[in-house]
Order: C-alpha cells, then sequence, then structure tokens
C-alpha cells in the first residue's frame, strides 16, 4: 500500500487495521481495489476511483446509489432477511460525513467487501434463472421508491441517442478508419429505424421509464458459493429507463455462447437455453410488465448487442477514447462480434416470441 492510498482510505469512517491494498476485478469504466484487513472481526473493503470524465455529476451518482441501497435494505428488513451486507452494498461516509472523498484529483469511495461470494463471466442456465429472478425483484423493490434518480450518464441507453453519436463519428473520421469499417456501418444504418421502436412507444405514451440497472451483466451480481444470488452490485447507472435495458442487456452478455470480444466469430452466437431461463425467472419476479413491454422483450433482447456495436464501433471511429482496449483494434473485434451476435438473435426471434406467448399463457 503507497502513501497516497493511506491517506485515501484514511479519510474514510473505517475501524481495523489496513494491511494491503490489491487491484480488484476487471471492470471497463471505474478502477478497483481491494483493501484488504488485519483480524477477522473487521470486514475488508472495497475502494474505487468514480470515472468523474464519464459520470461527472458525482454528488447525483452517490445520491442516486445512497437512496436505491437505502430502500432496498429498508424493504429486506422489513422482509426479515438476515445478514444484510452481504444482500445489498453497504457504503462508508468519510469523517464528514459524506459518501466520497476527494484528493484533489480524484474521487474516491469505499464500500464493504461481500465475503464469500463469486461472479462469473459465463453463466448457466440455473444461475440465469437466478439472476432473471434477481433482477426482476431488483425492479419490484424500487418501483416504489420515494425519491426521483437523476440520470447519472444521460441517454445511456437511448438509441435515438447513440446513432447520432455514431453518425458524427462516420463523418468526422478522426482516426481514419471509416474506409476499412463500411461493412459494419451499413449493418447499423440498416437496422436503425426499427431499433428505435422504444423512443417512438415512449413518445406516444405507450411505453413507461422504470427504475433500472442499466448494466445487468452477468459479472454484476454475486453469487454465493452454492449458486444463490447474494446481491446486485455496481450501481453507477441505475436510473430511470425502459425496462428493456435491464432484461436485453443481461442477456447480451450471458446468452451470448462466447465473449464480447471474440475474434473468432465462429464462436459467437444466441444460447436459447440461457433465453429461456432467464426470462422465465425474470418473467416471475417482475408483475408490474405491461403487455408492450413484454411484447417488446424479444426486441430488448435484438436491441443491446446492436447497441453495443454501435457504441463501440463508434469508439473505435473516435480512436479508442472512451472504452479501455487492450490492443489496437480490440474496439473493432468487439464490434464485429456485436454484429455476429445481433445476426444470431434475429435468427431466433421466431422461437423468442413464441417462447414468451407460451411462458404467459401458463401465469
Amino acid at each position: 500500500m503507497d502513501k497516497g492510498q493511506q491517506q485515501i482510505i484514511s479519510a474514510f469512517d473505517i475501524k481495523g487495521k489496513v494491511a494491503a491494498v490489491q487491484p480488484f476485478g476487471n471492470g471497463h469504466i471505474n478502477d478497483t481495489f481491494r483493501v484488504i484487513t488485519e483480524g477477522d472481526n473487521t470486514p475488508d473493503f472495497v475502494l474505487q476511483r468514480i470515472n468523474h470524465h464519464i459520470f461527472r455529476d458525482v454528488d447525483m451518482l452517490m445520491d442516486n446509489i445512497l437512496a436505491v441501497t437505502n430502500h432496498i435494505r429498508r424493504k429486506m428488513e422489513q422482509q426479515g432477511v438476515k445478514d444484510l451486507d452481504r444482500r445489498v452494498l453497504r457504503f462508508l461516509p468519510t469523517h464528514e460525513g459524506k459518501y466520497y472523498h476527494f484528493d484533489g484529483e480524484s474521487f474516491w469511495r469505499l464500500m464493504i467487501c461481500i465475503a464469500d461470494s463469486e461472479s462469473f463471466d459465463v453463466v448457466n442456465a440455473k444461475y440465469s434463472h437466478f439472476a432473471g429472478l434477481a433482477f426482476g425483484e431488483f425492479q419490484n423493490m424500487l418501483a416504489d421508491i420515494p425519491v426521483k434518480l437523476g440520470e447519472t450518464i444521460p441517454n445511456f441507453h437511448n438509441m435515438e441517442f447513440r446513432l447520432e453519436e455514431f453518425r458524427e463519428a462516420v463523418r468526422n473520421d478522426r482516426a481514419g478508419r471509416v474506409a476499412k469499417v463500411r461493412d459494419l456501418i451499413d449493418g447499423i444504418e440498416q437496422r436503425a429505424e426499427p431499433m428505435c421502436e422504444g423512443e417512438r412507444l415512449h413518445r406516444a405514451g405507450l411505453l413507461p421509464k422504470r427504475i433500472c440497472h442499466c448494466d445487468t451483466k452477468v459479472n454484476n451480481i454475486l453469487f454465493d458459493h452454492e449458486g444463490r444470488v447474494l446481491c446486485v452490485i455496481d450501481l453507477d447507472t441505475v436510473m430511470p429507463n425502459f425496462i428493456f435495458s435491464d432484461y436485453g442487456d443481461f442477456l447480451r452478455t450471458a446468452a451470448n455462447t462466447a465473449a464480447e470480444d471474440e475474434p473468432d466469430l465462429s464462436r459467437v452466437g444466441f444460447n436459447m437455453e440461457i433465453f429461456e431461463a432467464f426470462t422465465r425467472g425474470y418473467l416471475e419476479s417482475a408483475h408490474f410488465l405491461t403487455d408492450i413491454e413484454i411484447a417488446h422483450l424479444p426486441y430488448a433482447a435484438a436491441l443491446f448487442p446492436y447497441m453495443q456495436t454501435v457504441r463501440f464501433l463508434g469508439d473505435y471511429l473516435n480512436g479508442d477514447t472512451y472504452y479501455k482496449i487492450a490492443y489496437p483494434e480490440h474496439n473493432l473485434v468487439r464490434a464485429r462480434a456485436q454484429m455476429k451476435l445481433l445476426q444470431s438473435v434475429e435468427d431466433c426471434m421466431p422461437k423468442m416470441k413464441s417462447l414468451i406467448v407460451s411462458i404467459m399463457n401458463n401465469y
């Protein structure tokens, strides 16, 4: 642990002595460290440097997170849930009572590390069913939250806005890469009109916005060692949005037969077994859904690989300024893999629609 880390951690109101600080996780956006403490009576902590270039209003960000975690904690207390610090995130205040520390350059926050937990980048049908239940219940618990949440990233999952950004990237061609990706650009534009259906339905008053997680990757759920869901984590993007955000983005990662940056496109496809398991769990717990929301769930499954194709390719054209990359063509590899996933989802669309009808008929 260097002196800078020691000063940052000491700004928070923690008990016990810190033994070590280690890099933790593999997130794209924030820098995360595990703070290991001495002794058995003090929990370990997770220290994060908030990427304030993306989350520009840190006060709004932390207000959202605290509103959500406190609301969920109160509901779980009322339900008699035990071991709450393993079931919902708990953030520690600084000595001044704030829930982040600014060191003059960066914003930092500290939370209790959820012990004896694990996350997965790939999940089987059993865990997907649990995850569907968890994210549906997450939305249920927040349906009556008494405060209005802000948009930590305005237009985060607004497809019309993402296309405007993408088209600007194509026009500007800052990195001189447009000519080599014309096939991907054409594929995006061919699907642009149907992929903006959600925004049109909302303007027509037919599709509500709800409090959503908005980043439901499978590795944003912690499981215990028996495979049961403990806690939904990574709450930076919790904000009002269409339920498509939580449903579609989970399937984008969990139902992909390969990693999101798989260079061998023959390995990329859409796993209908994962789709069915997650959908059954989600529909079992998300009782608030309208008929229009349910009917558009297959659209949501296609929307998110499409949106990520747009975002990865746009970042590639801009010179890789948003996502962390491991090598120069990383964003292009990601974009091609997401387009292949989208094509597989499109092939599965009739089966998805039929399956959802069958599930709903049995309720």
